[in-house]
């Protein structure tokens, strides 16, 4: 049962994401068309210089890194910080600090681990992955998913 419960939620996410990505796609070109409104303090492109682009460009890069490995890893159960085996263990802030996992080394610590039926990770994913979801994931929760 446990199974196919768990192969519906994958189904679903896969559609999702794909509308998804869609609309990140839509809502990119938008901003890029209309322009986005930037802070007094902000750099403009002519002041980047090539440390600046670097960083930025290392930034944009690991970006979507952990987002990806969040949905291929962890959003079978928890997609959009639900939680769809244990209603009350979901990753939304209030869950998560009552839960005690109110920061990202806890967070990447369960993920290692697991706890009760969760599944551990650590012999799956490597520190730096286990790492960035887990920020990821306490980034997320802190914003309201």
């Amino acid at each position: 049962m446990l199974l196919s419960v768990l192969n519906h939620c994958l189904a679903l996410w896969q559609d999702q994401k794909k509308y998804l990505q869609s609309l990140l796609i839509g809502l990119l070109i938008a901003a890029g068309i209309v322009g986005m409104a930037l802070p007094a303090n902000a750099l403009s492109l002519g002041q980047l210089t090539p440390d600046t682009s670097e960083i930025l460009s290392a930034e944009i890069a690991e970006a979507p890194t952990a987002a990806v490995l969040f949905e291929q890893t962890c959003a079978g159960c928890h997609a959009n910080g639900g939680n769809v085996i244990r209603r009350g263990k979901n990753l939304k802030k209030r869950a998560m600090e009552r839960n005690g996992y109110g920061d990202v080394d806890a967070i990447a610590s369960i993920i290692t681990n697991g706890k009760g039926i969760m599944s551990a990770y650590g012999e799956r994913l490597s520190e730096e992955e286990i790492s960035a979801i887990a920020q990821y994931v306490h980034t997320q929760s802190e914003s309201g998913w």
